[in-house]
């Protein structure tokens, strides 16, 4: 790794090029998704495959031109190399590489391509599915996407936890690091693998633009510009078009759309990270604290400090509860008799 000095420029916010396949098209992608995973398992069972963890900045601040995600991302390189631009490095990515970039780590990537051109896999993470897209050189040195299939994870939890621990031991100091790495890499692949295997394609119901709109959404949460007209104008069609169009595929109006994808996001950030409601309300695209407090509440009923104090609470309960529970159901509560504590003869 690197350090680079250089102040990276506002990016403008790119929609994707997404093929949305048939059919046929869905399984070549997917055992080709499913190749590449095996064929990085089987490194990691060797103890042959790099692997570069950025160091994660602990709490989230605004980087211009850099964006981020509040779950993990992962890269698989297979063509090219990517480099990411880091709030205080920068981190390569060549051929056989993986890469994870921690949650909440603000970055920037470009590309390069070798005689072969510029491919690589991403995994990312959702409320209850995982997206895998191949991506492609769409212009000098930006990517773009090719091909993206979604797949249902009610495993999610674990898997993150997983992906979590993984970029903390990378860090740490001990004797044995090399191996917890290798054991937490290995669950890693083995459960995307499995995902992919077995899971079924959770989000390709969608098509066209209605499609590449509710990516966008998810992918540029953290962008406060991010609107119907600035949707739309990428789109290259109006913006009550695109409203019509979307409203009249989903049921849903665009606009309350993008508030509940933040919202969820909000959500999310307060159940599981430590952050100040501030910092919250910056990462899911609201520049205002007040005004992310009012939506935010007209979604869920209460303000984001409520919320997360309910849900501590809650956490807080649930934690004085009696861990143990006994096969004859009796009741061995402080207090009782001793002789009443007999086990049933039958």
């Amino acid at each position: 790794m690197s350090s680079s000095t250089a102040t990276p420029t506002a990016a403008p916010i790119s929609l994707p090029s997404i093929v949305v396949p048939e059919s046929h098209s869905h399984r070549l992608v997917r055992a080709e998704i499913r190749d590449v995973l095996m064929s990085y398992l089987q490194r990691a069972e060797k103890g042959t495959l790099p692997l570069k963890i950025p160091q994660s900045e602990g709490r989230m601040q605004k980087h211009p031109g850099m964006h981020f995600h509040f779950n993990p991302e992962l890269f698989f390189q297979i063509h090219g190399e990517t480099r990411f631009n880091l709030p205080r490095e920068e981190v390569c990515v060549q051929p056989d590489d993986c890469c994870i970039i921690p949650a909440g780590l603000p970055h920037r990537e470009s590309v390069t391509p070798d005689h072969y051109g510029f491919r690589n896999l991403v995994g990312g993470f959702y409320s209850n599915s995982i997206s895998l897209h191949f991506a492609f050189e769409a212009a000098p040195g930006r990517p773009d996407i090719q091909h993206i299939l979604f797949f249902d994870a009610p495993h999610l939890v674990q898997i993150l936890a997983n992906c979590n621990q993984l970029t903390q031991a990378f860090h740490m100091n001990a004797p044995a690091k090399q191996y917890v790495i290798k054991g937490l890499m290995i669950t890693l692949l083995g459960s995307l693998l499995n995902t992919v295997e077995t899971a079924g394609e959770a989000v390709n119901r969608d098509i066209g633009k209605v499609f590449q709109v509710k990516w966008l959404v998810r992918e540029q949460i953290s962008n406060p510009q991010l609107n119907v007209k600035s949707i739309a104008e990428r789109m290259q069609c109006s913006a009550d078009y695109l409203s019509h169009l979307f409203h009249t595929e989903t049921g849903e109006k665009l606009i309350h759309y993008i508030q509940r994808i933040r919202i969820q996001g909000a959500i999310y950030a307060l159940e599981t990270t430590s952050l100040y409601v501030s910092e919250i309300a910056w990462a899911s695209g609201f520049s205002d604290p007040a005004y992310f407090a009012r939506v935010f509440r007209r979604f869920t009923g209460e303000t984001p400090q409520a919320y997360r104090d309910r849900i501590d609470q809650a956490h807080r309960e649930h934690e004085k509860r009696p861990k143990t529970v006994y096969y004859d159901h009796r009741d061995y509560s402080p207090g009782r008799p001793a002789d009443t504590y007999a086990l049933d003869s039958n």
